[in-house]
């Protein structure tokens, strides 16, 4: 225990909690401040949004053969991107996810994960904040502090182990939470499953991805592919099962995912 206190008061590690605690003190302060203007904002676009969008999926639906399901009118077009996700996935994705997966040792597979959940967990708290969970939000603070620090900049997780559970916020479920519904189902090229309130606020979402928007070129474009097959290897064993299981493959998935996101929305309704 006395070695422990005396490496505690080595000058850098003194100047680490120093600067740890500006940062989450300036987090939360800019936070709580940016809600309500944020918010503000966002609600007087959101008619605009509504009335382009409709306008948007009239034109759409013309060309389209749009089906008669409610949830999914452009079951046409979702179909045609569907089609072609999935050949990219057989042909790019997937090759280089069994790969990645048969290459790199399974604990080196759960460090490169925990690093990109470390970095999600800033837009996360940010999220949190902007729709007024601030037991959620400072606990994703502080998340990012242990797990940037003693988990060595994200690659070991301790935060979870230590008692503060990981949250997954975007900005389409802070929409949603805003009173924006969700409107139709939509199928976007390579980011696949989506509705039409979360393919607007993809490009925000983008832009609050630290490791996006906030890095150099090559390293923004290096993270990007090595996100993507990280999450497609970690899902190789479930696309598996659907495959062999499901009847229609795009309506296993276009249902899955509208409940699944419904639910992250509205967690307390049934």
């Amino acid at each position: 225990m006395k070695k422990a206190n005396m490496s505690l008061k080595k000058p850098h590690q003194q100047a680490m909690l120093r600067w740890l605690g500006v940062f989450v003190f300036s987090l939360l302060f800019t936070a709580c401040t940016s809600v309500g203007s944020i918010k503000t904002g966002a609600s007087t676009t959101l008619d605009t949004i509504k009335t382009g969008a409709v306008n948007t999926l009239d034109n759409i639906s013309e060309k389209t053969n749009i089906g008669n399901n409610p949830r999914d009118p452009l079951e046409g077009f979702n179909r045609a991107m569907f089609s072609f996700n999935e050949g990219l996935d057989d042909y790019l994705l997937k090759p280089s996810a069994e790969l990645y997966r048969s290459v790199l040792p399974s604990f080196v597979q759960t460090a490169i994960g925990n690093f990109f959940g470390n970095a999600g967990d800033i837009w996360t708290a940010a999220n949190n904040f902007m729709q007024g969970n601030m037991t959620d939000g400072v606990n994703d603070v502080m998340r990012i502090a242990f797990n940037s620090t003693f988990g060595l900049a994200g690659f070991i997780d301790i935060a979870s182990a230590a008692g503060m559970p990981k949250h997954r916020e975007d900005f389409g479920q802070t929409l949603g939470r805003w009173g924006m519904p969700a409107g139709p189902y939509v199928v976007l090229p390579l980011l696949g499953a989506s509705t039409l309130r979360d393919t607007i606020a993809t490009p925000v979402d983008f832009k609050g991805d630290f490791l996006f928007s906030q890095t150099s070129v090559s390293v923004r474009n290096t993270t990007t592919v090595l996100r993507f097959v990280d999450r497609r290897a970690s899902v190789l064993d479930a696309s598996k099962l659907i495959e062999e299981a499901a009847l229609d493959k795009y309506v296993f998935i276009r249902d899955a995912y509208l409940q699944r996101r419904a639910g992250q929305v509205n967690p307390d309704k049934d």
